[in-house]
């Protein structure tokens, strides 16, 4: 069972930068894909970006394009996602996925967009920005 910890949301002004962390247990990330998500008050989940751990492709949602960047940690079994620049449109909660892409019958090198390819979620972090 993998268990995913989000950390280091909080609340900023526009403009400013944080670094959320996504910490796994139980298993190391391996070949599967960690996807970053968010859900602002009153809207639906969305994509914001992911990482294939085997390759390091990556893909991100047009929005958060050369704002945010995603990375990976192998020694720590953690992924980062660094918010640069940030907009009162980004207030959300942040929420980590995971996925096992063969159990999902995914192919190895793909990087997963939709809610419906994770498998594991953390319970989030606050992300909350002033103008």
């Amino acid at each position: 069972q993998v268990q995913l910890v989000e950390s280091g949301g909080g609340l900023v002004q526009a403009g400013a930068s944080l670094r959320l962390s996504c910490a796994a247990s139980g298993r190391t990330f391996g070949a599967d894909a960690v996807g970053w998500f968010r859900q602002a008050p009153g809207k639906e989940r969305e994509f914001v970006a992911a990482v294939n751990w085997g390759t390091g492709n990556t893909h991100y949602e047009d929005s958060v394009k050369g704002r945010f960047t995603i990375s990976r940690d192998n020694y720590k079994n953690t992924v980062y996602l660094q918010l640069n620049s940030l907009k009162p449109e980004d207030t959300a909660v942040y929420y980590c996925a995971a996925t096992h892409l063969a159990h999902k019958g995914l192919r190895l090198g793909v990087v997963p967009v939709a809610e419906y390819e994770y498998d594991y979620w953390g319970q989030g972090t606050q992300v909350t920005v002033s103008s």
